[in-house]
């Protein structure tokens, strides 16, 4: 008996040492699948529609924060097309379930003073609905106001907006 003991006492620490890497290689690996998953649920992108002679285009457009209890937010890029400043523009989300219904239309002001040819970013909560997975988003803008002017362009984009889903 003791000459199995001194046998198997000094290969005791190598083999909980294995048994040790291999359960923290095992939940190295869980946890980076969960969080690739959590990732992937946790971000969106949304179409872009955008009226012909609208004077603001959106780009590099991201719905983030996609988890339950917790409103997503509108990541957005806004470029002034024209040669005269933008007091204010209007930002509209349309919010479609999975099957191309449109249940939701939320829209919010844009950052203030856009100069001319001027790229800025900004952020919209959307919190009109919780966001589930399978929504589809689609934004742009439906309204603007030059510096200095009362009068307002506009566009209505809910068509347009349909349309992008059905692709």
């Amino acid at each position: 008996m003791m000459s199995i003991l001194r046998t198997i006492l000094p290969v005791l620490p190598f083999a909980a040492a294995a048994l040790h890497n291999a359960s923290m290689t095992l939940l190295a690996t869980v946890l980076v699948a969960w969080f690739g998953v959590v990732a992937a649920a946790a971000e969106m992108t949304p179409a872009i529609v955008q009226a012909p002679d609208s004077p603001v285009k959106l780009d590099h457009a991201k719905i983030l924060n996609v988890v339950e209890g917790e409103p997503a937010v509108l990541f957005y890029a806004a470029t002034n097309l024209t040669d005269n400043d933008l007091e204010q523009f209007t930002v509209v989300a349309f919010i479609f379930e999975g099957d191309g219904t449109l249940r939701s239309r939320q829209a919010a002001p844009g950052r203030r003073t856009l100069e001319k040819r001027a790229t800025k970013y900004s952020t919209m909560v959307i919190d009109v609905r919780a966001l589930t997975p399978t929504d589809r988003i689609v934004i742009g803008v439906d309204q603007a106001q030059r510096v200095d002017s009362e009068k307002w362009w506009s566009a209505e984009l809910v068509d347009a907006a349909k349309a992008a889903v059905k692709k």
